[in-house]
């Protein structure tokens, strides 16, 4: 049974395409701001592949969701869009109202938070920088701040008479000039926000997104793991869940 997994995020499609719970073939592309336009130049090459069914985690607003939908029904098979649940396989969410909760979050959580005796900081590295803490399988709630670029460039915009070209966000040593001031003064924000978390609520500390590596790098003393398909992960337990409530 082959099955089509799609995250469609604020800046990326990826995908995932499993037989028999195997991925066997698997992409991502940036689809500057039109996932829609690019969902639809792949759509031959997923009906060449025989589906049977299609997993969706999507952070889009309504409208693009619609069209995202539109296009997927071209191939026939059902289409299970995931969404926050106040409680799912176990897992509570932390929010008071669960649909202000980013799916892409709630993904992440789910595809770690089994077990009643492991507490985890999931952190994704990607478009915002976002934590959540779980207490067994108690979604607590988390932080958002902006990511490394998006800080960057808000300085840039804010801060008159200095260019600050792009560089490498690696070093935490004081800048000697402003470029590096700049670019080791925001990761060492960040990771002093990551650090102050993990003092605050000791849990395994879980790292994905784009720019894991580099934080996992800076953070070994907490023994990061890093996942990076975790919300593919997340959704799979979704369906399968819901695949299993249906057939129960």
């Amino acid at each position: 049974m082959k099955k089509l997994w799609l995250d469609i995020g604020n800046t990326r499609l990826k995908y995932w395409v499993t037989e028999q719970n195997q991925i066997i073939d698997h992409a991502a592309e940036l689809h500057l701001q039109s996932p829609a336009d690019l969902l639809l130049g792949l759509i031959q090459y997923f009906k060449s592949m025989e589906l049977e069914q299609i997993g969706v985690s999507s952070v889009q607003d309504k409208k693009n969701n619609a069209r995202i939908s539109s296009i997927l029904e071209e191939l026939h098979v059902p289409i299970i869009f995931a969404q926050v649940q106040a409680e799912y396989a176990g897992l509570i969410c932390g929010y008071d109202d669960p649909k202000q909760l980013g799916i892409d979050r709630w993904l992440q959580v789910l595809a770690v938070a089994h077990s009643d005796q492991q507490n985890y900081c999931v952190i994704s590295c990607g478009t915002a920088l976002t934590i959540d803490l779980t207490q067994g399988k108690q979604h607590l709630g988390g932080f958002i701040l902006p990511n490394l670029y998006l800080q960057r460039d808000s300085l840039i915009q804010n801060t008159k008479g200095i260019k600050i070209p792009d560089a490498a966000f690696s070093k935490l040593s004081p800048g000697r000039n402003t470029i590096d001031a700049v670019h080791h003064g925001i990761l060492l924000g960040l990771l002093s926000t990551i650090e102050k978390v993990l003092s605050e609520f000791p849990a395994q500390l879980v790292l994905t997104g784009g720019d894991a590596y580099l934080f996992a790098q800076h953070l070994q003393a907490f023994q990061p793991v890093i996942e990076p398909d975790l919300l593919l992960k997340g959704l799979q337990r979704f369906v399968a869940h819901l695949d299993h409530t249906a057939a129960g």
